[in-house]
């Protein structure tokens, strides 16, 4: 039990302690829960990615379930983590199983679960959970649910269109799959909506081609080169479980999350209006591209589960993170890679992303941000943080401080409108920096600084 913790989203770990029997064990925890909200008999979806491990865990999954009064309905295959999450509102169900371990490499794998509401579980849903870890407690043979599989596609779709009705003849689109769960799905959505897409590492690879399933600058080469030297109009990715989305264009190559964020959202505002919800470590262009068309800013802690509260308080547009998690109005509270590759390609349909952002630059400032990490054991990083409160300094990089923000670690806010963030990881052991500010010299100045004040105190 003691091995088994949910972090930012679920609990992950390396396949020596990611084992069946503390899968099982996290199952019965989840069939009480369930049972001790009132859900007692209910349907619960069970997902899984394409890691080689995952359909025999999602069985595991699906067993203790149907062994606690459950019935459980499993897709075709691996599919997205947005399908499964969205299966909760399509049937009605108590709730749902996904088993990934998102872009961790290979040697990983972890599960997830998502509540009634189709949002990421908070923390008290995570905390009542693992208070609940067991071993599997069988009902009598004749109370057993049933396993069923069904169709998590085509619902998604049908949702998907009528959110994004757009079409996109004419649009070429390179999707790279990463090897991941994404391949024949949010690629078939985009040329069932008349997209021409070609494919980049859409085969079944369990090992993902030797990496890992992180859509970073490091791992999007390949898709970089593809949409040059195939004259494409844009390029997309998912991570691991699809959840996430990255988007090259020929001219930027691959495009920062921050201005993704930023160009969709007023695309958005073009037809309609609302808040943006975004995380402390997300860009301040959105906070102007807001306020210049009169709305609200929501700033939560890094975490899709804190994006997804403020999002059903705030009646919130379009809301994400830097990280690649996105989702807008109308959808579920979760982030949806696939629904989010529709909707890339329907704002580069009708105008360049590349055309979009270098509008949004002149007319608000330009911006860069940057991040790195301080390796920190995971038992020290409430020390450390704690101890940062007594070291704010009263300049950084050589501009004062002008306000602290505790919303998630300390979160500096500069007299010249730059800021650096200091806050631990939530998925591994390391301290983040992160800074934004207009130019590239100054983010290099900012996390230099925010990483000495960091490294003195590990």
């Amino acid at each position: 039990m003691d091995a088994i913790s949910f972090g930012t989203d679920g609990w992950r770990a390396t396949l020596d302690e990611f084992t069946v029997p503390r899968v099982r064990m996290v199952g019965q925890a989840v069939a009480t829960y369930l049972r001790d909200e009132g859900h007692a008999g209910g349907t619960v979806a069970v997902g899984y990615d394409a890691r080689e491990s995952s359909p025999k865990f999602a069985e595991e999954l699906a067993r203790v379930l149907c062994a606690n009064g459950f019935d459980v309905v499993l897709p075709d295959r691996d599919r997205p983590t947005p399908l499964t999450a969205w299966q909760i509102r399509h049937r009605d169900l108590a709730g749902a199983l996904m088993l990934t371990a998102s872009h961790n490499p290979p040697e990983y794998n972890g599960v997830k679960f998502i509540p009634d509401d189709a949002a990421p579980a908070l923390p008290a849903v995570t905390e009542a959970i693992e208070e609940r870890l067991a071993e599997p407690d069988p009902l009598p043979e004749d109370e057993y649910g049933y396993v069923r599989e069904v169709d998590f596609v085509e619902p998604h779709f049908a949702h998907a269109r009528d959110l994004v009705p757009d079409d996109l003849s004419g649009l070429t689109v390179v999707y790279d799959a990463m090897h991941g769960s994404g391949r024949d799905t949010t690629d078939r959505l985009l040329e069932e909506a008349g997209a021409t897409v070609e494919r980049i590492r859409c085969e079944t690879d369990p090992e993902f081609g030797g990496g890992s399933p992180e859509p970073s600058a490091e791992n999007l080469q390949e898709l970089v080169e593809a949409v040059r030297e195939r004259d494409a109009d844009l390029g997309i990715a998912n991570d691991g479980d699809a959840d996430r989305i990255a988007v090259v264009t020929p001219e930027r190559g691959l495009l920062d999350e921050n201005l993704f964020f930023a160009a969709t959202y007023d695309y958005l505002l073009e037809s309609d209006e609302g808040p943006v919800v975004r995380t402390v470590s997300t860009t301040f262009l959105l906070d102007r591209i807001a306020e210049a068309h009169g709305q609200e800013v929501v700033e939560v802690p890094v975490g899709f589960k804190y994006v997804a509260e403020a999002m059903g308080e705030s009646d919130a547009l379009m809301a994400g993170e830097e990280s690649g998690g996105f989702s807008i109005r109308g959808h579920i509270r979760e982030k949806d890679g696939v629904l989010m590759a529709l909707l890339a390609g329907a704002v580069e349909h009708e105008r360049a992303y590349d055309a979009r952002v270098d509008d949004l630059l002149a007319e608000y400032g330009d911006i860069k941000q940057g991040k790195v990490s301080v390796d920190c054991p995971d038992s020290e990083k409430a020390r450390v943080v704690d101890e940062l409160s007594d070291e704010i300094p009263e300049e950084v990089a050589g501009v004062e401080v002008a306000d602290v923000v505790t919303k998630d670690g300390f979160k500096l806010l500069l007299e010249d409108g730059s800021w650096v963030l200091v806050r631990p990881s939530g998925t591994e052991p390391k301290m983040r920096v992160y800074a934004e500010a207009p130019s590239s010299d100054r983010v290099t100045a900012l996390l230099a600084d925010g990483r000495e004040l960091v490294a003195s105190l590990v």
